[in-house]
């Protein structure tokens, strides 16, 4: 099949999750104590990977260095929060990349969903503080709920649309990796496989998506598109023995 046919898929595509962040600490002791605000004094951008996400960064990247040299990302896009661009240099400093002169494009398209008024806050913190926003959540749902100075999840999904078009342009048949956050990877799948609002609601309601869980797609000639092979594939970490955590990013509710 020519580079036409494939209409700038990537040959594979991996994307992942960034490791448990120093807020998603935060946010469970904050839970813990049933207190309204998450105490972390830093910008969002700013906070780095835990102790335990530092493991869990360092196990994916052994698992992309065991694959043949020749299907290992040779494209790497990342979220310019810390704890995701930490994430791509244990990758890289694992061996789990082509070459060691992969270039990581640094693209604010995959940034965490951003929360607004919201932001810092638990769910307690939402009802006390903001019941009026708890329960336009509660009608709208939140798929199409915007919290002030927010965004949806309809939000992330458009800027994720322009970001595939760039890929389309640039990428295509190549092995890609991107390094993200949860609500993206879940926007991802509701785009690349043409889901519905409540079809992507209900994957969300299954499972959280872990840290450092690999979510892979390959180019089928057959579909013409990318095929789901895996999704939040955590075997990696169990086997070098890193925690599996799966905390939601920032506010329970927002999210």
């Amino acid at each position: 099949m020519s580079d036409k046919d494939r209409a700038g898929w990537p040959k594979r595509l991996w994307i992942v999750r960034h490791g448990e962040s120093a807020g998603n600490v935060a946010r469970d002791l904050a839970r813990d104590r049933k207190q309204a605000r998450i105490d972390i004094a830093m910008r969002d951008v700013d906070v780095p990977l835990s102790d335990q996400g530092r493991a869990q960064a360092a196990a994916l990247g052994d698992w992309f260095a065991a694959l043949p040299a020749k299907e290992r990302p040779d494209v790497v896009l990342s979220s310019p929060y810390l704890r995701a661009r930490d994430t791509v240099a244990a990758i890289g400093a694992a061996g789990g990349l082509a070459h060691n002169d992969v270039h990581v494009r640094i693209d604010e398209r995959l940034r965490e969903r951003e929360f607004g008024i919201l932001d810092r806050l638990t769910t307690r913190g939402i009802r006390e503080l903001h019941p009026e926003q708890w329960q336009l959540r509660q009608s709208l749902g939140k798929f199409y709920h915007r919290p002030p100075g927010g965004e949806s999840w309809c939000d992330v999904i458009l800027r994720l649309r322009s970001l595939l078009d760039t890929v389309s342009v640039h990428d295509g048949g190549k092995d890609v990796l991107v390094v993200c956050h949860q609500v993206v990877v879940l926007c991802f799948r509701y785009l690349i496989e043409e889901l519905d609002e409540a079809e992507i609601l209900r994957i969300d309601r299954e499972a959280e998506v872990a840290n450092c869980a690999i979510t892979e797609y390959a180019f089928d000639p057959d579909l013409g598109r990318l095929r789901r092979v895996r999704y939040n594939f955590v075997a990696h970490m169990r086997e070098a023995g890193a925690p599996v955590t799966r905390e939601p990013d920032r506010s329970v509710a927002a999210r």
